[in-house]
């Protein structure tokens, strides 16, 4: 009850403000007096507000044309990419940049991101398998197919390197990241692959068991029935 009639109290103390010109009045001149007393204090937190407001859309300015411009580099870099010109794409022609040296400059666009994953790719094609996973760890990406693909080449350098739990862990990484009927059963494949490196069989037999009932309609569904029973008349 006492908080019932508290809530009464205090809406009636609020319309008082809203109907009553003299109690009004006295409300703003109290609030004048206040800002006049701490005239220092106010003037300081508005400034810091515009401030703060201020940086954040020149931030976001600077970004947006640091990102236009990464891209405009970018464009030579992924023509040699795709040319299978490597370490032309990797660290630039002398005019252009490469994906190493866009990746530093820009790294805070999304552009740059993106360089992670192109350098990340171009080192993995030349069995640089370390540099590889460093490059594509660092790109992050909320896109459907990319991060997956990202995850999974991952786990291609992990299984070049003899490192198969890494790899399952990539892999499975991929097939666990916003699942699909096209690339998700290839990602499960290669889990697979790598826990029967590790003589992780059941493991494996999970892997191609969710092939079997969720993608039945894939490439990789033959395979994944055949080699679980495979695995399954060994144990």
């Amino acid at each position: 009850m006492a908080v019932k009639n508290k809530k009464r109290a205090d809406e009636k103390h609020s319309t008082d403000i809203l109907e009553n010109p003299d109690v009004l009045a006295d409300q703003l001149s109290r609030t004048e007096e206040f800002i006049e007393k701490n005239r220092g204090i106010v003037f300081g937190i508005s400034g810091l507000i515009l401030l703060v407001v201020a940086g954040v859309f020149g931030f976001r300015y600077y970004k947006n044309s640091q990102n236009a411009q990464a891209q405009s580099e970018m464009f030579q870099a992924i023509y040699y990419f795709e040319s299978d010109s490597l370490d032309l794409a990797l660290n630039g022609d002398g005019n252009n940049l490469g994906f190493v040296d866009i990746s530093e400059e820009y790294a805070i666009t999304d552009a740059g991101n993106l360089a992670n994953f192109y350098a990340g790719t171009a080192y993995l094609k030349q069995e640089k398998f370390k540099l590889a996973i460093l490059y594509l760890e660092d790109f992050n990406s909320s896109d459907l197919l990319i991060q997956a693909r990202a995850y999974s080449l991952i786990g291609d350098a992990y299984m070049e390197l003899a490192d198969y739990q890494n790899a399952a862990s990539f892999y499975e990484k991929a097939a666990n990241y916003k699942p699909n009927k096209y690339f998700t059963p290839q990602y499960l494949m290669k889990a697979a692959l790598a826990h029967e490196k590790l003589n992780a069989n059941s493991a494996a037999i999970e892997a191609y068991q969710t092939i079997i009932d969720q993608y039945w309609e894939s490439a990789e569904f033959q395979n994944a029935r055949k080699y679980k029973a495979r695995l399954e008349s060994a144990s």
